[in-house]
């Protein structure tokens, strides 16, 4: 039976694991913490776990969502409520209320419901303060993290037996009645979705007509659009380091623009966070021009994936093919011209001496780059997709680095299993996000002194989870932002700062402060409020309320229509509900000196 595990009981199974394979030195020495892995979220398989019950209530719920998961896509989280109401079960004797329409509403009826769901609620909390929870959705992830572990040879020592079951389940699970998959679980069928999640399967070791006739339907939907030459930018880098795409078919993704002046508009130290560490790694492995071993599943899969011979595959040609289902925008030809004149022009000069050698400085500089990234995330890494880029650019550079050992034991920080199977979570988690929203909740109920012990645990997950320091080194070389007093979306271990969660974080934290410490535990510092105000002054817009996300944004916004980043389009969106978070709470409590600075007039 799984189990989930949070905070620093997640290390135990991990030292066990390591006394049993005669290492000397614990677990720790690949697992890094700021604070005791505070928030951190991990599912283990027992075999000995589970009461016959509980292990039918589990099958039942599993079986449940396979048989409408065309209605409905998303689970329940019912494995971690199985869990939790033997581990944390209500003893509630509030009775339930029931309103007719006809009925008037009394606040009697509304505080007894409230009381009802709050001690819900209570019972599915974490015991370091958080709530645990899906952060899944994207059907992209799962493809690139088994491509990496297939590629360096770590597929079957990451992952388990029971690991590789779930990834199935979740994959067949969300396949669409047409046989493709979607850019996410709710989403029509792309080539990017079903091509990646047929090549996954097939390296889990599912046979081309395994799955009661998915994988053949799969197979067809691709050829029927074109076969995977249609897939889009981020696919076709997939597929060429995995081996069954050429990168003579990619568009260039050039390292030496790392090299460029700072000054320059299209510097990649200008592109925002998340856009800049996916194509950090992405540009090392074009550059290198990496492909992993050629194995028969590999050469099969040249034959499944194409409507015509591979070795007559036009590569050129597939270079800006995209199938319908996949463009979101049109190609102008101003963009054909530039990708033209990189490819038949610039690469082939960088790819000889002497110009090589320049390359070779360009690719020094960006593994700089992603080290650094990774020690100051504690091999998280921002997100899922640069997570799994960056763990293979190190094995790439070094199969037995210590860098690549200290990605492996991450990988299960971003695993959820739920009813529906096993995902990968395009975050390690919401834990900062959600208990500074579940905070806020139960204070806008006015019945908060009744949960005094929920509030205290949440309130000192919000006080522990404050990132405490700024990156090391000159944050304008590393394309860095402050970060001392932020909050970010997950883990203090993950460190980047988010505008949107430090104010929500810096709210619940106030309102926290309105309780006795009796009730709620001890306040937050103030000299951290400050640093917390400190963080959203520097990401404000000029003179507007609207602040970015991680780091201010360097770039116009045309760039969020990047061709190389399509996944990306249409995210970036300035935050007002900061300033005004800011405005409601903080002035009215404390004031440093800055008070007219702080009103982001």
């Amino acid at each position: 039976m799984w189990k989930l595990k949070n905070g620093a009981e997640t290390m135990r199974e991990e030292r066990n694991n390591n006394d049993e394979s005669g290492g000397s030195t614990g677990s720790e020495t690949w697992l890094r913490t700021l604070n005791g892995h505070l928030g951190r979220q991990v599912w283990e398989f027992h075999p000995e776990l589970g009461t016959p019950e509980e292990l039918q209530q589990s099958e039942d719920a599993r079986r449940s969502f396979s048989d409408r998961r065309f209605e409905k896509r998303h689970s329940s989280d019912l494995l971690m409520r199985i869990q939790f109401a033997k581990e944390n079960p209500s003893f509630s004797t509030v009775p339930q209320i029931k309103v007719q329409d006809i009925e008037e509403l009394t606040k009697e009826a509304v505080t007894i419901t409230l009381q009802r769901a709050i001690n819900f609620y209570s019972t599915i909390q974490a015991h370091d303060g958080h709530w645990p929870g899906d952060c899944g959705g994207p059907m992209f992830l799962i493809p690139g993290l088994v491509i990496t572990l297939s590629i360096t040879g770590a597929l079957n020592v990451v992952l388990s037996k029971e690991h590789i079951h779930e990834i199935c389940r979740y994959l067949y699970n969300h396949q669409n009645k047409d046989g493709g998959w979607g850019l996410h679980i709710e989403g029509p069928s792309t080539m990017f979705g079903t091509a990646l999640n047929y090549v996954t399967l097939r390296l889990l070791g599912e046979g081309a007509k395994d799955g009661l006739e998915a994988m053949e339907q799969a197979q067809k939907w691709i050829l029927d659009h074109g076969g995977a030459t249609a897939i889009t930018s981020w696919g076709k880098m997939w597929l060429s380091v995995l081996g069954v795409y050429e990168w003579s078919g990619n568009n260039p993704l050039p390292p030496e623009m790392w090299l460029f002046p700072y000054f320059l508009p299209c510097h990649p130290g200008r592109m925002w966070s998340h856009c800049r560490m996916v194509y950090l790694p992405m540009s090392y492995l074009y550059g290198k021009r990496f492909v992993g071993p050629i194995t028969s599943t590999i050469r099969s899969l040249r034959k499944e994936l194409y409507t015509v011979p591979y070795h007559e595959i036009d590569w050129n040609e597939a270079r800006n093919l995209c199938a319908k289902e996949d463009l979101y925008y049109p190609h102008p030809l101003v963009q054909d011209i530039l990708w033209g004149s990189l490819y038949y022009a610039y690469e082939p000069v960088f790819m000889r001496w002497p110009a090589k050698r320049l390359r070779e400085k360009a690719l020094q500089t960006v593994m700089q780059h992603i080290h650094y990234e990774d020690e100051n995330t504690r091999y998280i890494c921002i997100g899922l997709v640069n997570k799994v880029l960056n763990m293979l650019c190190c094995w790439v550079e070094d199969p037995n680095s210590k860098a690549f050992k200290l990605h492996l034991p991450r990988i299960f920080d971003y695993l959820w299993i739920a009813e529906d199977g096993m995902k990968m979570q395009g975050y390690n988690g919401s834990q900062s996000w959600d208990t500074s929203f579940a905070i806020q909740a139960i204070i806008s109920t006015n019945i908060a002194e009744e949960y005094g012990a929920t509030l205290t645990k949440a309130h000192d997950y919000i006080k522990d989870s404050q990132v405490l320091e700024d990156c090391p080194g000159d944050l304008n070389f590393w394309y860095r932002h402050i970060s001392k007093g932020a909050w970010p979306f997950s883990i203090a271990d993950h460190g980047w700062p988010v505008s949107d969660c430090t104010a929500e974080g810096l709210k619940a934290v106030l309102l926290l402060s309105t309780f006795p410490s009796e009730i709620v535990g001890k306040s937050l510092d103030v000299k951290r409020l400050y640093d917390a105000v400190n963080v959203l002054l520097s990401l404000q817009l000029s003179r507007s309320c609207n602040m970015p996300n991680c780091i201010r944004q360097a770039l116009p916004d045309s760039f969020d229509k990047s061709p190389k980043l399509p996944k990306l389009q249409n995210t970036l969106y300035n935050l007002n509900r900061c300033g005004l978070c800011l405005d409601t709470n903080l002035l009215s409590r404390y004031d440093n000196g800055r008070g007219k600075e702080k009103r982001l007039q």
